[in-house]
């Protein structure tokens, strides 16, 4: 399994968290991530209501040549993106494990603020733990 990005979007579509898991990503400056995490929010928005499925919840994967991206999206509104290699299996698995630990790590620290940036040295060290050795 290669995870090459995890981002955490807050309901606004504002960025809250992001971490390359691979060296040879192209680095993106933090004005790059918050353009991309805003949007996201917007497509994802657009694509729920035009989609003809009633209750659709709007974009959930984006497939390229290059990359998977899987949008897991909480009831909250908070949403998970992974981006992984183009055909790698299980990344809801991987998307809802990611949750489990932000509502382990984030959501039960003390003082942690909802919607703002993610600074939870116990969750980046067991996020780091969960990814780094399925690599």
């Amino acid at each position: 399994m290669v995870i090459l990005a995890i981002l955490i979007l807050n309901k606004a579509g504002g960025l809250i968290y992001q971490r390359d898991f691979n060296e040879g990503l192209k680095k993106l400056s933090s004005n790059d991530y918050l353009v991309l995490a805003g949007t996201f929010h917007g497509v994802h928005a657009i694509t729920s209501r035009i989609s003809p499925v009633q209750g659709s919840g709007g974009l959930e994967v984006l497939e390229s040549e290059n990359f998977r991206m899987q949008c897991f999206q909480t009831m909250t509104g908070t949403k998970f993106l992974i981006f992984a290699e183009p055909h790698q299996p299980n990344i809801d698995v991987i998307c809802r494990r990611v949750y489990e630990l932000y509502a382990d790590y984030v959501m039960k620290n003390p003082f942690y603020q909802m919607e703002m940036p993610i600074r939870c040295e116990a969750f980046d060290r067991h996020l780091t733990a969960y990814i780094k050795p399925k690599q």
